[in-house]
């Protein structure tokens, strides 16, 4: 209850501010930090909860912003459609994905998730219709009421998209599902052994967080109006995914809320200030100093300094 209850306060303040504040770059801001919320907490579920290290990310967030672009272009297809073709689809390649790589362990399916992002990215490199190698530039329709500019509308809805998939988390964390995927991430022959379906775990974990993930890449294209392939199936996707779990701490649903909203505001306020050059060197010398100092991420640290109290 509290839970829902915050997640509204949280909404009904960003909603007011869509109609008080006029300084658009905070939207588009807000909007990316609001991405890497999804972003982190649907890389969680398998690399937190389970424990396999996904660095496919962009994979699954292209293949969404993809999607929602042709089905744009095609059928000139409303947003909710949009992202609910491109969620659809991202989990369909979750599942494929995990039929072929979650018997793979540590740095092998590791590497078959960058494979995978590179598969993906030749894909649409080589598709005419989607725009090819150069890219597709798209035309945003007109603003839906309340809100006086697209961006705002978007800022919005990456903020629904924030609360539902931090939800699914939550619910999946405090279920048997969470159970059964610590269980694999502790021992998974121990798992095994103990009657845990572990491969019907591994596979809907990859599934519910590649659609996530293409739920955050779906309006993408229209954020800015246009799309190609290297900036989106970018690996600097990845390593925001999982450096903010990482930040913030693995293993629970807040944590990677926290993380996602600490290192993507700061890597704002780098660009905005110095370069956008530098987001990259600060995201490095956070990791470094987390895992050295801070294995456990805030949440790990909070609870240790709460439990000397």
């Amino acid at each position: 209850m509290k839970f829902w209850l915050g997640a509204a306060i949280v909404l009904v303040g960003l909603a007011a501010m869509t109609s008080t504040l006029k300084y658009e770059y905070f939207f588009f801001a807000g909007y990316t930090v609001l991405m890497f919320v999804v972003l982190a907490t649907a890389w969680n579920i398998l690399g937190g909860y389970a424990g396999y290290v996904n660095f496919g990310t962009p994979a699954f967030f292209g293949l969404g912003a993809y999607t929602a672009a042709v089905l744009y272009k095609a059928t000139a297809a409303p947003l909710a459609l949009q992202i609910a073709a491109a969620a659809a689809m991202a989990g369909l390649l979750g599942f494929g994905a995990g039929l072929l790589t979650l018997r793979l362990r540590g740095i092998f399916f590791a590497i078959a998730t960058i494979a995978l992002t590179v598969i993906m990215e030749t894909v649409f490199i080589n598709w005419r219709y989607a725009g090819g190698a150069t890219g597709l530039q798209l035309l945003r329709p007109p603003p839906t009421a309340p809100f006086e500019s697209y961006i705002k509308m978007l800022f919005m809805v990456m903020a629904l998209s924030a609360v539902a998939a931090v939800a699914v988390a939550r619910y999946i964390e405090r279920s048997w599902i969470g159970r059964g995927l610590r269980a694999i991430r502790d021992s998974e022959e121990a798992a095994e052994a103990s009657g845990v379906p572990t491969l019907r775990l591994k596979l809907f974990a990859c599934t519910v967080s590649g659609a996530l993930m293409g739920v955050a890449g779906a309006p993408m294209p229209m954020y800015l109006s246009f799309i190609e392939p290297p900036s989106t199936f970018n690996l600097n996707y990845a390593i925001g995914a999982l450096a903010s779990p990482i930040i913030g701490g693995t293993g629970t649903w807040l944590g990677p809320v926290i993380g996602a909203v600490l290192l993507s505001s700061l890597q704002q306020i780098v660009t905005v200030t110095i370069s956008s050059e530098i987001n990259v060197l600060l995201v490095g010398v956070l990791l470094v100093v987390f895992i050295v100092a801070a294995p456990d991420g805030i949440i790990g640290l909070y609870r240790k300094i709460f439990a000397r109290r």
